[in-house]
């Protein structure tokens, strides 16, 4: 025998057919729902750009540091070559004097030697420059021919690079 389907009953029947599908929230938005959290975040951005523009006005000012830094390793490879050995202390002593006219006005700088120079160079350090670079300014960048030992010569360098990576520009 066949059974008969089985029908709901009219109340079971009635309650299925008022069903309605689940009503889903709209999906919240991204977008802040208050003016001040619109203005925090155009302020943030603000910030962030302005920080991007500072960063990058002070790459764009030392450019003649990272040049002068590009030459001094250049002068470095001559001090370690023999054929050009003379020829690099007085490039030196030249690169030092570039620097500084690129951070100074040359009505200030070019006039400078001797002592005078080389307490301007110590002076806008913040710092001593080294014993090696006021001798070297002292006395060797002006007899020709004298050139230094290899390790003075090291000691030269670092001095000369330090003085170019840290000297101060007062504004």
């Amino acid at each position: 025998m066949m059974e008969q389907e089985a029908r709901p009953d009219p109340i079971t029947e009635a309650a299925l057919r008022s069903l309605k599908d689940i009503a889903v929230p709209q999906p919240v938005s991204w977008i802040p729902q208050t003016w001040g959290w619109m203005a925090l975040a155009l302020i943030l951005l603000a910030a962030i750009l302005l920080w991007a523009l500072v960063l990058y006005r002070r790459w764009r000012r030392n450019a003649y540091r990272r040049e002068a830094l590009r030459l001094l390793d250049e002068i470095a490879d001559d001090f370690r070559r023999q054929q050009t050995r003379d020829g690099a202390g007085a490039r030196l002593g030249e690169l030092l004097k570039r620097t500084a006219l690129a951070a100074w006005p040359r009505k200030t700088i070019a006039a400078m030697s001797g002592t005078d120079w080389i307490d301007f160079l110590s002076a806008n350090q913040g710092s001593d420059i080294g014993e090696s670079l006021k001798s070297y300014l002292n006395d060797l960048e002006y007899r020709s021919g004298a050139t230094p030992s290899a390790d003075a010569t090291n000691d030269l360098l670092r001095d000369a690079r330090r003085w170019i990576e840290r000297h101060h520009v007062s504004a």
